[in-house]
């Protein structure tokens, strides 16, 4: 006589319902901190640092021209300014170029758009601090043209003439600041040194030139020139001669020379992969 076996039937565990991992919400890092990283690069190498070095030093060397050189009639506010910023207006928009290329030509672009993903956040804490770069140096230059302007009046007997108003100096800030962009932009567009250096000078030095020369012996295009020549529009600033044409024309001129070149590199920057 057999007997069956019956196999017990496993009880049934309710589950328990789990409560869902905790989400971590990732937050920006704050542009405070981008910009203080983006003007810390700026000084970490010897090149960097002499480079902003440059700006005082340049400050000072043309100070100590016009109190050697320049006639006595010419001692003023006004003249130091113009004399410190002119050379400034070389030195400036290199410090911009170097900015956004030194990404590319030091290999650092991998890191920092790995740390960073939001490529456009970084653009602009180096647009930002180089803008305040360029204020800042302006106002330094302000500082040592006062200076010289002190030195050079009592070394020629004369009395300090303060001649450059908040208007005037806006003007001069204001120029600069638009050939800091200008070589924002080549660097923007090209992403390498020495082709943004080179493109820089092109537009600094060439084209006026060659604007200039087309002006002196086309009648036709000495007309147009004020609406085609970004450069000579620019230095309507540094005269304080401008009128409502000439805000005309330097909008117009900086909107094909600067602003759209600039917003075609920065898609390109935002879109073109990093190697």
């Amino acid at each position: 006589m057999s007997t069956a076996t019956q196999t017990p039937t496993p009880s049934v565990v309710p589950q328990v319902p789990t409560a869902p991992a905790a989400r971590h919400e990732v937050r920006p890092i704050p542009m405070s901190r981008l910009a203080k990283v983006e003007l810390r690069k700026m000084f970490d190498t010897r090149a960097g640092f002499w480079l902003m070095a440059s700006v005082a030093i340049v400050a000072v060397l043309a100070s100590a021209a016009v109190i050697a050189w320049a006639p006595d009639e010419v001692i003023n506010q006004e003249f130091f300014s113009t004399a410190i910023g002119m050379p400034l207006s070389v030195v400036l928009p290199i410090i911009a170029i170097l900015s956004i290329t030194s990404e590319y030509s030091q290999r650092t672009g991998l890191t920092t758009y790995t740390l960073v993903p939001w490529r456009g956040r970084v653009i602009t804490a180096k647009v930002l601090v180089t803008l305040a770069i360029g204020v800042v140096s302006m106002v330094v230059a302000l500082a040592v043209g006062a200076v010289g302007n002190v030195v050079g009046a009592a070394i020629a007997g004369l009395d300090p003439v303060w001649n450059i108003g908040v208007q005037s100096f806006g003007y001069i800030v204001l120029a600069n600041i638009l050939g800091m962009l200008m070589g924002f932009m080549l660097g923007v567009v090209f992403r390498s040194s020495p082709a943004a250096v080179v493109a820089y000078f092109v537009y600094s030095l060439v084209l006026p030139g060659a604007f200039a020369a087309l002006a002196a012996f086309q009648g036709w295009f000495r007309d147009l020139q004020p609406w085609v020549d970004v450069n000579f529009a620019i230095t309507r600033l540094f005269d304080n001669s401008m009128t409502a044409e000439n805000w005309q024309q330097l909008g117009v001129t900086t909107l094909v020379w600067l602003w759209i070149p600039l917003a075609l590199g920065l898609r390109a920057v935002l879109r073109a992969e990093v190697k």
